[in-house]
Formats: structure tokens, sequence, C-alpha cells
């Protein structure tokens, strides 16, 4: 397996392919926006929103760099967490959703164009790892969410 191939296949895993983990697009799947926007207690927790948010943002901007385009929206981490209008519609919601996967989509085209010697230009490397084992990360802290609000399916 090349690198190139190595990189996709982790993000299919983060993303849709359950391999140790749950992938994100499982995490996200069937809630409302009610179950989006509910956030535990305490003032250092986050909704499933905001973090898909949060997720959304860094992809987008990755996305961006890998094909050349300006990224203009410049935020701080604490403000991607805002990154979309979090309300109360659920059509909303399930555009941020819909969001969510074509930016996936849009990162695997962009990785399966990209050369070996691209990977070494600009970090774009670790780039890629970092937002891989991000998108783990807050993946299972959806998880968590989900689970205290009991919306996470008893047979996963």
């Amino acid at each position: 397996m090349n690198r190139i191939d190595l990189h996709l296949y982790m993000l299919e895993t983060t993303f849709d392919k359950e391999s140790w983990y749950a992938p994100l697009k499982d995490a996200i799947e069937g809630i409302t926006e009610e179950q989006a926007n509910w956030a535990p207690t305490g003032e250092a927790t986050k909704s499933i929103w905001g973090n898909v948010n949060h997720l959304l943002y860094y992809k987008e901007r990755l996305v961006a760099e890998m094909e050349g385009r300006e990224w203009t929206h410049h935020l701080d981490g604490n403000e991607t967490f805002n990154f979309t209008d979090q309300s109360n519609d659920d059509r909303e919601w399930k555009e941020v959703i819909e969001r969510v996967k074509n930016v996936h989509d849009n990162l695997r085209q962009a990785l399966s164009k990209t050369s070996v010697e691209y990977l070494d230009q600009n970090s774009l490397e670790l780039k890629l790892v970092n937002i891989m084992l991000h998108d783990a990360y807050h993946t299972g802290q959806i998880i968590q969410i989900r689970k205290m609000q009991g919306s996470w399916p008893s047979h996963r």
C-alpha cells in the first residue's frame, strides 16, 4: 500500500467505514436538530452541532488549500464551533450534515489526485494525519454526547 492509498484508507475509516471505532458518518446519522443542539451542563462542553461545525471548518479549510483556493474564513479554535448557525430548524441541520458529506467527498477526491511529491510540500501529509485524528477524537465526543442524551443505539 502506498502512502496515498494509506491516507485514503484512513480517511474512509474516520468518516464512513467502521474499523476499530465508529466513523463520523455513523455518529451523526439519524439525529435531530434538537439532539444536535443539546449539550451537557458545564462551561467547557459543546453540542454535537458545535463539534460538527468544528470538524467542518478544518476539513473545508484543508480542501481549499489542496484545491489552491483562498480560505477567507479565519476563525480561532473556539469560533469554529459556531462555523454554521445552530438553529432550531431540522432542515438547516440536515444541510450541515450534507455539507459534511460533501467536504469528505471533496477531500477524498483531492487526495486521490495528489502525488506523493505534493504530500511532502507545505506539511500536507502532517495536515492530513492531523485532520483524521481530529475527526476520530471529536467523533468519540459526539458518541459520548449521544450516550448521555440516550440517542446512541444500544446495539452499537
